[in-house]
């Protein structure tokens, strides 16, 4: 039987050491979800092992193929040029190692149901929805068609019977989440929540959370973590990317 693709999820990495427990959590998660698949984790910055090394460690292995998946909402910088620029570099230096990278995990309506787990976890009522408001708190983007893949979002999840839905930023875009908040209480809203659409702990979800207490936001719901939402999300882009081969990009030395 043919070997299956190893499955190399792509992580942004942090100093903060939460950020690689949480990955570390997710992709045992999956790993507990597919026996038999190989599943690894690669960091761009700050945490090992880097792409290049864990590529050229499957490699001396013999492990010939395998399906890059970047550990990001959107697709912002990251997706766009940090992650092609080092496969490609990586794939140059390996002579037959074939990497497809699959699409970035967001939208999803599983990103959907983990953010309404969390707020659920932190204690929000299922009654409560039509009064309340919530702040889709997102890291943030300079790339407008990441910053317009949240306010989407947002819009959409507002007609699944929440008072009001408002994207807010940690980072490189306004509002800012205390801004929100505000704005929100100023409408009238009752009860108002924030809910990050962040994956994992790190400087710019703690951001998130000091502008919600800043802001005396009802209810902060934890990141999405290694919920078991994201862990099923990250194996539907795997398998998409093994029966749309052509509609992904590939990389092949």
């Amino acid at each position: 039987m043919t070997a299956r693709p190893v499955l190399v999820v792509i992580a942004h990495g942090s100093r903060d050491p939460r950020h690689a427990a949480t990955v570390h959590a997710l992709t045992g998660r999956v790993r507990a979800l597919r026996p038999g698949l190989r599943v690894e984790t690669a960091y761009l910055d700050f945490n090992a092992p880097s792409v290049p090394q864990l590529l050229s460690s499957l490699y001396a292995s013999g492990v010939r193929e395998v399906i890059a998946l970047p550990l990001l909402l959107t697709r912002a910088f990251h997706a766009k040029a940090d992650i092609p620029a080092v496969l490609a570099e990586s794939t140059a230096r390996l002579p037959g190692l074939s990497v497809r990278v699959t699409e970035v995990l967001g939208p999803s309506p599983l990103l959907v149901s983990a953010l309404e787990r969390r707020l659920a976890e932190a204690g929000l009522e299922p009654s409560s929805r039509s009064t309340t408001g919530v702040v889709l708190a997102s890291a943030g983007s300079t790339d407008p068609e990441a910053i317009a893949v949240i306010a989407e979002i947002a819009r959409e999840w507002r007609h699944t019977g929440w008072c009001a839905v408002r994207p807010a930023f940690a980072s490189a875009a306004l509002p800012d989440v205390a801004s929100a908040v505000r704005a929100l209480r100023a409408e009238g809203v009752r009860r108002v929540a924030v809910a990050p659409y962040v994956i994992a702990p790190g400087r710019l979800p703690d951001r998130i959370a000091a502008g919600a207490e800043a802001a005396g936001a009802d209810i902060l719901a934890p990141v999405l973590g290694p919920s078991p939402e994201l862990a099923h999300l990250l194996l539907t882009r795997y398998d998409e990317s093994l029966r749309t081969p052509a509609l992904l990009p590939a990389l092949s030395a």
